[in-house]
C-alpha cells in the first residue's frame, strides 16, 4: 500500500474526523439569540389542550422552562416555571379557581402573572405591590395552547388564515410530534421535496411488508421523481415548493406547500384524492416548535374535510399527543423495521442532535433547503421589508391567504423526455403565480378567483390540443 500523508477520495476517514460546529444564527433560540429573538415574535403553540388537566404541566420551549396550566375558571396560564419567592417549581403547584398556587408557601400568581396570595405575609406587605411572576399571553384554539414569548409592547394578531375555516366543513384537529433533534432540521424538510421519490418510494418500501406502502397512502404519482421549482413569498416571509408530475399522458399534477417563517408551514394533501381535484388546500398546518436547541415538538391540525377526504377514509381519532394519522406506528416500531423502511422522523433525527451544515455536499436538488436559510437569515438580520401579505380585516371577516394547492392540469405528453418536463414546470410556475395573486382577492372570493384561473389556464391546453 503506498505511503502518502495526501488525502484521497478513498479510505479517507481518517482526514474527515473533525466535526464543525453547528450554525448559531439559525440554530439556537434561547433568550438572546438571533433565532430566538425573532421567534419571540410570534405565536407558537406550547402544547395540547388535553394536556392540560387537573395538575399543572412542566413544559420548555425556546430554551425557557415553563409551566402551563388552566385555572378552574377555564383560563389558561404560561408562566416560569420557579416561583418568583424561593424558586420551587410550579410544576407541582395547585391549581385555583383563579390562577396557580405555590405549593412551598401558598403563594398565588395570576395567569398574567399578579400576585393574588401571600398567606404568610402581613395583609398590607409591598410584596403585592413590587412582586410579579414571569408570565406570557396564552389561549387555546381548537385544542391547541398557543403563547407569545417575546416583548409585550410588540404582541401581534394571532394570524388568522383562510384555510382554517374552508371549505365550510372543515375540522381542525389538533396533535403533536415529538423529535429529538433541532428544529430548523425538521422544519426544511419541507423544502426537501425529493426526498418523497426516494425515501417514500419503492427503494426503501418496497423491501418491506406490502401493509406498510399501503398505510402511507399516498397517490402512485407521489413516488415519481418531481419537476421542482421554488418560489419566494409574501415579500420574503415564507417560501413554497412546486412539484410537477404527470399523473398520465393527457394530465399533470403540481402540488404545492408553503412555509411561513419562522415556523409555519400550510402542507397541502397527503392523501390518495390529491391527483384527482381541479384544486384543493391544506391538509395540514404545523409549528415546528423549538423545546431547546436539541429538541423540538411539531404542532398542528390535521384538516377534515370532504374536499381532502371525499370518500371519508381518515380518522381524526388517531390524532393528539404525539401522534397523527400519517404517521401512526413511525417512532414506536421495531428497530428493524424502521430500518427496513425508515420514514422522515428515522432521517431527520439522526442527522445529529442539531445539523452541521459545514459537513454537508450541496447538490441541485437542495436548492429549496438553501433558499429557506438565505431567507430565514436575512429575516433573522432584519435585512428584509415588511411581509405583503394582505392584513386581515378588523372584524376578521377577511383572513391571511393561505398559498397551498393541489392541482391537475391538462397537459399533453410531449415525445421529448426533455421538454416535457420543461412544459411541466413552465404550467406548475403558472400555477404558482395564480396562487400567489390570488392574495390580492379578499377571503370571500379567493377560492372562486384560483379555480377560474386555472380553469382558463386548462382551458388554453384544451384549445392548443385541439
Amino acid at each position: 500500500m503506498a505511503n502518502s500523508s495526501t488525502p484521497t477520495r478513498s479510505y479517507n476517514g481518517y482526514h474527515k474526523t473533525h466535526v464543525p460546529e453547528h450554525d448559531p444564527e439559525l440554530t439556537e433560540t434561547r433568550p438572546g439569540t438571533p433565532m430566538g429573538e425573532y421567534m419571540r415574535k410570534s405565536w407558537h403553540p406550547v402544547c395540547l389542550s388535553e394536556e392540560l388537566q387537573e395538575v399543572p404541566k412542566a413544559i420548555r420551549i425556546l430554551g425557557e422552562d415553563l409551566v402551563a396550566f388552566r385555572d378552574r375558571s377555564g383560563t389558561v396560564g404560561v408562566l416560569h416555571r420557579h416561583c418568583s419567592h424561593r424558586g420551587t417549581s410550579l410544576e407541582f403547584g395547585i391549581v385555583q379557581q383563579k390562577g396557580i398556587r405555590c405549593c412551598y408557601h401558598g403563594w398565588v400568581y395570576d395567569v398574567d402573572g399578579t400576585l393574588l396570595e401571600a398567606p404568610a405575609e402581613p395583609e398590607q406587605s409591598r410584596l403585592y405591590q413590587t412582586v410579579c411572576q414571569g408570565a406570557y399571553p396564552a389561549f387555546e384554539r381548537e385544542g391547541l395552547v398557543f403563547a407569545y414569548l417575546g416583548p409585550p409592547e410588540e404582541i401581534p394578531a394571532f394570524p388568522e388564515y383562510d384555510a382554517y375555516r374552508q371549505p365550510a366543513d372543515n375540522q381542525l384537529v389538533a396533535f403533536s410530534n415529538i423529535y429529538p433533534c433541532n428544529w430548523l432540521q425538521v422544519f426544511e424538510n419541507i423544502m426537501d421535496h425529493f426526498h418523497t421519490a426516494l425515501l417514500h418510494n419503492n427503494m426503501t418500501v418496497a423491501s418491506v411488508d406490502e401493509s406498510i406502502k399501503d398505510g402511507l397512502n399516498f397517490p402512485n404519482a407521489f413516488f415519481d421523481m418531481p419537476i421542482m421549482d421554488w418560489g419566494t413569498t409574501r415579500n420574503g416571509h415564507g417560501v413554497a415548493f412546486i412539484a410537477g408530475r404527470r399523473v398520465d399522458e393527457q394530465t399533470i399534477w403540481v402540488r404545492m406547500s408553503e412555509m411561513v417563517f419562522p415556523d409555519l408551514v400550510h402542507v397541502s394533501n397527503l392523501g390518495s384524492t390529491a391527483a384527482q381535484a381541479r384544486h384543493s388546500s391544506v391538509s395540514l398546518s404545523r409549528w415546528h416548535t423549538p423545546v431547546d436547541d436539541e429538541n423540538c415538538i411539531l404542532f398542528g391540525w390535521r384538516h377534515f374535510n370532504a374536499e381532502i377526504d371525499p370518500h371519508g377514509e381518515s380518522d381524526a381519532t388517531r390524532c393528539g399527543y404525539d401522534k397523527v394519522d400519517f404517521l401512526e406506528g413511525q417512532v414506536e416500531r421495531p428497530y428493524d423495521i424502521g430500518q427496513r423502511a425508515p420514514g422522515d422522523w428515522d432521517a431527520i433525527t439522526n442527522q445529529r442532535p442539531i445539523a452541521v451544515h459545514a459537513l454537508e455536499t450541496p447538490a441541485t436538488s437542495d436548492v429549496g433547503v438553501f433558499l429557506c436559510r438565505k431567507l430565514l437569515r436575512q429575516l433573522v438580520r432584519g435585512e428584509n421589508g415588511s411581509d405583503s401579505t394582505r392584513p386581515m380585516s378588523a372584524d376578521g371577516s377577511d383572513a391571511l391567504h393561505t398559498c397551498s394547492s393541489d392541482t391537475t392540469l391538462r397537459l399533453p405528453l410531449h415525445p421529448d423526455k426533455e421538454v416535457d418536463k420543461a412544459q411541466i414546470k413552465a404550467m406548475s410556475r403558472k400555477v404558482f403565480e395564480v396562487m400567489a395573486a390570488a392574495d390580492a382577492q379578499p377571503s370571500s372570493n379567493r377560492s372562486a378567483y384560483i379555480s377560474s384561473e386555472l380553469d382558463a389556464i386548462d382551458g388554453q391546453q384544451l384549445d392548443a390540443a385541439e
